[in-house]
């Protein structure tokens, strides 16, 4: 057995391709293209105009419900870990579903609003996913914290824990850079701006704010990764549970019922009678 065949890992891991795929290929054409400078432009600047648009959109989508079932899967394997006493963690790990399915939905709101276009929905769906992103990386390193070293290690929590510190530096630098940035650039319509020149005003703040962006997206991915291991300890499956032996309401079910019984007498197979 592959190592992604054990246990639902292949969930975090496909996560991360694909994620990292949602980066890469529309910043290849979006340089091809021409629509970017091909030296760190904004993670959406390479998803803002057509064919790349098109090819991000669909692949956030996609990335943001594989999110979210990565954290559920993550939420139930700490319920089950923590049972039933705890009730302080309990919570606290109901709150990270909710922190990370809020940063999943924020991806997907900043995958189909390009800030070129409506810039303000956009910056809502950035706040989403950066903030409620890094809320939940941090609350998940608190469960990890506890969590050890009965049921994992502490090097699991303290790699988790400098993940988290890693996203919080990049949130820090990625603000201030851009305050700079549209401080110093007042009467510059700088969400639409795509090309930028080495030594012009704003340029190194710039900079600065796309790599600090570009540094906040894979720390995500990195926090991610370290879910495959202990993704491989767990199974999730559904159970079927009928309310009904049919599908139809009341007064549709007492009259097949009725209907059915009164023909009973006439409708035995010969082959549940046991005759050939």
């Amino acid at each position: 057995m592959w190592w992604f065949q054990q246990g639902m890992c292949f969930l975090p891991a496909a996560l991360v391709v694909w994620t990292s795929a949602s980066f890469i290929f529309p910043y290849i054409t979006a340089v091809v293209l021409r629509h970017v400078d091909p030296f760190v432009p904004y993670i959406s600047d390479t998803g803002t105009m057509a064919p790349e648009r098109c090819v991000f959109g669909i692949m956030m989508d996609v990335s943001a419900f594989l999110g979210m079932a990565t954290m559920y899967v993550r939420y139930k394997q700490v319920e089950a870990l923590l049972g039933v006493d705890d009730l302080k963690l309990l919570r606290l790990n109901c709150i990270g579903l909710w922190l990370g399915w809020t940063s999943s939905f924020g991806m997907c709101v900043v995958a189909n609003f390009q800030k070129t276009t409506l810039f303000s929905m956009h910056l809502v769906g950035a706040i989403l996913t950066f903030g409620f992103g890094a809320l939940y990386i941090l609350l998940q390193s608190v469960l990890s914290y506890y969590m050890q070293p009965h049921i994992h290690s502490r090097t699991i929590y303290l790699l988790r824990l400098s993940i988290g510190f890693w996203t919080l530096g990049s949130i820090i630098s990625m603000f201030i850079s851009s305050v700079i940035m549209y401080t110093s650039l007042i009467g510059v319509d700088v969400p639409r701006k795509l090309h930028w020149t080495p030594g012009e005003t704003g340029y190194t703040a710039h900079i600065i704010s796309t790599i600090s962006e570009w540094f906040l997206a894979f720390s995500f991915i990195s926090f991610f990764l370290t879910y495959i291991r202990d993704f491989q300890k767990i199974n999730l499956r559904a159970e079927v549970d009928l309310q009904s032996s049919h599908l139809y309401d009341w007064t549709h079910r007492h009259n097949a019922a009725s209907h059915h019984n009164s023909r009973a007498p006439s409708e035995v197979s010969p082959l549940l009678a046991g005759t050939t």
